[in-house]
């Protein structure tokens, strides 16, 4: 499946704009791991606990979506955006959206 940012594939013709697809998670970090960030709050830094937690989110998200936009039809996901937010002050919110569409063959 082509994920893409753009609005169009050059080359290729959308042939079928199938709709909106999405893929959310929410996670909460460990108590350890937000223990060690907030020791890393004190000295300043990347605080790496919560980098992994916000890229293994995003990839999880886009697998998701992925897996909407397939059983859509659609064979690429143009105009994919993330958005994120917390919930609360424990838990982050990744979502991964775009436009599912069918591309013709190049």
């Amino acid at each position: 499946m082509l994920v893409t940012t753009t609005e169009n594939v050059p080359g290729r013709r959308v042939l079928e704009v199938k709709g909106q697809v999405f893929g959310v998670v929410v996670r909460s970090r460990g108590l350890g791991g937000n223990i060690m960030a907030g020791l890393r709050t004190v000295f300043g830094g990347e605080i790496v606990e919560y980098t992994s937690m916000v890229e293994e989110s995003r990839r999880h998200a886009i697998d998701r979506m992925v897996a909407n936009a397939t059983v859509m039809g659609a064979n690429a996901i143009v105009m994919m955006r993330f958005d994120g937010s917390e919930i609360g002050q424990m838990m982050s919110e990744v979502v991964a959206y775009g436009t599912a569409v069918v591309l013709d063959t190049p």
